[in-house]
């Protein structure tokens, strides 16, 4: 079973990363990956990129050493509000959009209030996936998002990194919420988080919770091209016209 997408990484864009993006497209390259989305911290994040960057990712080639490059963004909530730090405008025209819960973006609430802020977000039309939901320090509720997202045809990530011991505490919480995306047959995302070169494809530890937790292969949208280019297309028509599932 072979991962071929890594679809969360960080450039020295993102200012607490360490590997420029053509060092991330060499390494995904180097182990195998046909596809790796590029998903940098939004403006909100300290020393993060400025809006026009995510505007200026249309000048970089679909493919880079023989990798197809998605061009995204990992945007901050900033209120219960659901308010993403990029506007429509530069959303709508990005490939992939992650959205997350950062402290330094939103101060970490109640399981209410922080389940409301996600909700609220999964609103907007141009969001992809929520990253890293078992993060400890947002509790939210796993049943009312995982509803949200499957209504929606937002991806559930799985996050590598929260495994590695990133977010301390997380294993149990996404391990309940990979049980929960089996039960419901919804498709997941691997994410790697990746921060250096080293880590853009190590998915092993997502991989093997996802499997463990009863999801299914097919389920996986990093192991199959098939999977990848009819999750690009759907998020192409959800843009254009609404949501569409993605199950």
């Amino acid at each position: 079973m072979k991962v071929i997408a890594d679809m969360h990484t960080h450039s020295i864009v993102s200012g607490h990363a360490y590997s420029t993006l053509q060092e991330n497209l060499q390494a995904a390259a180097e182990r195998g990956l046909l596809y790796m989305a590029t998903t940098e911290h939004g403006p909100a994040m300290p020393h993060a990129p400025h809006r026009y960057y995510f505007g200026n990712l249309r000048v970089l080639p679909d493919e880079i050493y023989g990798v197809r490059l998605i061009k995204g963004i990992e945007a901050n909530v900033l209120n219960v509000d659901g308010e993403l730090d990029l506007s429509d405008r530069y959303l709508k025209k990005l490939e992939y959009v992650a959205v997350g819960l950062h402290s330094d973006c939103i101060q970490p609430g109640s399981q209410e209030s922080n389940t409301r802020a996600l909700l609220a977000a999964m609103r907007n039309p141009n969001v992809d996936a929520i990253v890293h939901p078992g993060n400890p320090r947002f509790p939210i509720d796993f049943c009312a998002v995982l509803a949200a997202a499957s209504e929606q045809g937002i991806l559930i990530e799985i996050n590598n990194s929260s495994l590695l011991g990133s977010r301390r505490g997380s294993e149990e919480r996404c391990r309940e919420i990979a049980e929960l995306a089996a039960k419901n047959k919804m498709t997941v995302v691997l994410g790697s988080d990746a921060h250096w070169s080293g880590q853009v494809g190590k998915l092993d530890l997502a991989l093997k919770l996802a499997l463990e937790a009863g999801i299914q292969p097919e389920n996986i949208i990093n192991l199959s091209a098939a999977s990848m280019e009819a999750y690009l297309a759907k998020r192409r028509q959800r843009k254009q016209g609404g949501a569409v599932p993605i199950r």
